[in-house]
């Protein structure tokens, strides 16, 4: 069974940086595209970026030049490193499988505010 805890999130000012960690269970993570994913209140799940098993990535327009999708995969791990943080990146922000194919974890709130 896959499950995904995913930590680093907080209250930072507009301009500042997070660094969000997501930890795997499971041992075929390397096999597979990892996403970051983020739900704004009162808005649906939208896909942030996403990392392929070959470490190649991709983004949302909102967000490129920005944020960044790593991996570990010795770690289980994926991180996303935010930049330049806008009041409008303020979400819950998930990992998952890309596309999903696991349950969903209880994600990170990352909150963008002065």
């Amino acid at each position: 069974q896959v499950q995904f805890v995913e930590s680093g999130g907080g209250l930072v000012q507009p301009g500042g940086s997070l660094r969000l960690s997501c930890v795997v269970s499971g041992s075929i993570f390397s096999i597979y595209a990892m996403g970051w994913y983020r739900q704004a209140p009162g808005k649906q799940r939208e896909l942030v970026g996403k990392i392929s098993s070959a470490s190649t990535t991709n983004y949302a327009d909102s967000v490129k030049g920005r944020f960044t999708i790593s991996r570990d995969n010795a770690k289980h791990a994926v991180y996303l490193q935010m930049n330049s943080l806008k009041p409008e990146d303020t979400a819950v922000y998930y990992c998952n499988a890309n596309p999903v194919l696991f349950a969903w974890g209880q994600g990170t709130q990352v909150t963008v505010s002065s």
